[in-house]
This record gives structure tokens, sequence and C-alpha cells, in this order.
């Protein structure tokens, strides 16, 4: 059974996300704490043998206006490396207001700020990839 990766790429984590092998939902996976290049992409690797993934969304934020700030320059670059190293399909998706919509849904689940830390980038995650598979 194929599946759908999302990623939220941070300066200092990176939010994991897969869909069911149906492709209809979005499941938090876990949160890859950053090291180096390699070892992050080593650990996506390692993910995508695991699940067998086939495509992967990944977060890409723009500002209000829709240019493309530093931050998602960051993010092209490691979608770039990404890319050398994988041969799996690699869809942009605009991730505008995802962590604001992650972080409203866990104020009102009563998440502690401290507990909240921990997960932000996962729940992206899976904002930006159910966005996709809604629109697909």
């Amino acid at each position: 059974m194929e599946r759908i990766m999302g990623l939220d790429v941070g300066d200092k984590t990176i939010g994991v996300a897969l869909s069911d092998p149906l492709k209809i939902t979005a499941q938090g996976l876990k949160t890859i704490k950053r090291k180096n290049i390699n070892d992050d992409i080593k650990e996506i690797e390692d993910i995508i043998q695991k699940y067998n993934v086939t495509k992967i969304v990944v977060g890409l934020p723009k500002n209000m206006n829709n240019t493309i700030g530093p931050q998602g320059e960051k993010v092209l670059n490691f979608v770039k490396k990404l890319k050398k190293r994988i041969d799996v399909d690699i869809i942009l998706e605009d991730e505008r207001l995802t962590t604001v919509a992650a972080e409203k849904m866990l104020i009102e689940g009563d998440v502690s700020r401290k507990n909240r830390k921990k997960v932000i980038d996962k729940v992206a995650a899976t904002y930006i990839l159910q966005t996709y598979l809604d629109r697909n």
C-alpha cells in the first residue's frame, strides 16, 4: 500500500505526517530533530522505505503577498538537496497560516504551551498533507 508523506521543514525540526493507504486522511507521524542535512535526509529515506511513500508534499512558507521570503528559500534549498537523494515525486504546498491553524487547534484542545511546542510541527505537517489530499 502506497502512502503520501507531508513535511513541515523548519530550522530546528521537520514535522512528518503520512496519509492512510487510501490517501484520504493525514496523520502526524513524528518530529525529526534536525542535526545536519545528511542525517535529516537519511531519516526521511528510512520513513519512505518503511511506509512505501510514493509522493512527498512539502509545505512552502510564502509571504502574505505570495512572494518567497528567507524561510521559503531555505525550504526550496532543502527540497533541492532532497531531490538529489530520493526518487519520489515532491510537491510544494502553500503553507501560509498552517502553523497558525495548528496552534489554534492545539489551544482549543487545551494542550499546554510546553506540549504544543513538542507537537506543533507534526500537526502543521498533517495540515499541509490534509490540504493536499482534500484538493486531490
